[in-house]
């Protein structure tokens, strides 16, 4: 698993599918979403802690390109 897109295709796996619209926010509901797989016992601890940290990066990499978006003004 290396990318967002591989995260969701776990996701869909289970059945979830997360669109809200909101890029960041779509982040955070799989991160959620992940967390209670784990939570229940149907995700490993290497493969949750895996998407979680592609998730974690990702989320970053808005926050920081947002961050910067708005200095030039």
């Amino acid at each position: 698993m290396k990318t967002v897109y591989d995260v969701m295709q776990l996701l869909k796996t289970f059945g979830i599918f997360v669109y809200i619209g909101d890029r960041k926010l779509d982040l955070a509901m799989m991160q959620s979403e992940l967390r209670e797989l784990y939570t229940n016992n149907l995700l490993p601890l290497e493969e949750y802690g895996q998407a979680n940290m592609i998730l974690t990066k990702e989320i970053s990499a808005l926050s920081d390109s947002h961050e910067g978006a708005g200095n030039n003004e």
